[in-house]
């Protein structure tokens, strides 16, 4: 069966030039060459795991840490150069951009240029923006809806991707346990907590309801929120809460992807909660090596529709591939 996979990262090297933040990947010169590749390595292991399409997207935390000139600078020369990248193998790479989203209008304005001109699918936003004027502020601000209106007008999604949390949280939270367990403030709890809480903010702000179009994804099976709605849902409705159909604006509005969860449990309660049509596969490239995600969707008690919906058919009707 044809396969997917949608948040597949790789690593412009004039982008990562400006990151500040130096993870455990940063001293993994294996990963760090899968990173930095998007040619023969990539193909070769997407080939070795029965993978026919990826979508690229750059890692975090990308172009949210940098302003101005600079930003708008750096993230349409990422952007030409992965187009360069797709254009060498059109049939096995698709692509997100990346944005300047501490300056939207620019940033709505790369969008547009890397959907019409460059044929990307969509962009990918990771964690908090940084800026002199601010020490971090989340993706539901209402300074970020520029790019939210051009995504809408566009009719692609934008992917909500995690990256560090916001420095007052590691310190209150995960400080104590991180030198015995450094991924505790990464992939094993912290990204997953704020791109939550991420998600949360964009429902709750009424961006879907100024934009009804808005197309967004999670990955990580949705960072857990599908198991979590309808608790959520139950308390906001509350007395001393504002009205919210929360839980139905999260299923019409979000899809989320299996990238690096590759949990059946977690996967049948997504299903249960979301639908079939609203889960897309993913890997997490090259965080996370092809062959157990690919493995895995072999044993998932799906039926073959089901399957087909989320190995290809749900990406290419999103994604219009």
């Amino acid at each position: 069966m044809k396969v997917v996979a949608l948040e597949e990262h790789y690593w412009d090297a004039e982008v990562a030039s400006h990151f500040k933040e130096r993870g455990p990947e940063m001293r993994n010169p294996q990963m760090l060459e899968r990173l930095h590749d998007l040619g023969a390595l990539r193909l070769k292991e997407m080939d070795e795991a029965g993978i026919d399409v990826q979508v690229l997207s750059h890692g975090a935390p990308a172009t949210q840490r940098i302003e101005g000139d600079l930003a708008v600078q750096v993230a349409r020369g990422a952007n030409d150069r992965l187009f360069k990248a797709t254009q060498s193998h059109p049939d096995r790479f698709k692509a997100f951009a990346v944005l300047p989203s501490n300056e939207p209008k620019a940033a709505a304005d790369e969008l547009e240029r890397a959907v019409t001109k460059l044929g990307f699918k969509g962009a990918m936003l990771h964690g908090l923006s940084y800026g002199e004027k601010n020490s971090g502020l989340f993706l539901d601000d209402k300074r970020f809806w520029p790019i939210y209106e051009r995504a809408q007008k566009l009719d692609v999604p934008i992917y909500l991707h995690p990256a560090v949390p916001h420095p007052a949280v590691v310190e209150a939270y995960y400080k104590d346990y991180l030198q015995q367990f450094p991924g505790l403030l990464t992939a094993a709890w912290g990204f997953t907590v704020e791109t939550a809480t991420q998600g949360i903010r964009m429902v709750l702000s009424g961006v879907f309801d100024k934009y009804p179009g808005l197309k967004m994804i999670l990955g990580h099976l949705g960072e857990s929120l599908p198991f979590s709605l309808w608790r959520i849902d139950m308390a906001l409705q509350r007395p001393g809460n504002a009205p919210t159909p929360f839980r139905d604006t999260f299923r019409n509005h979000f899809w989320i992807t299996t990238s690096g969860n590759f949990s059946t449990p977690a996967l049948l309660c997504c299903v249960m909660e979301m639908g079939a049509d609203r889960i897309l596969f993913s890997v997490d490239y090259s965080f996370v090596p092809n062959p157990p995600g690919v493995k895995w969707m072999d044993s998932v008690p799906l039926g073959p529709e089901d399957r087909a919906k989320i190995l290809h058919g749900n990406a290419e009707r999103l994604l219009r591939l």
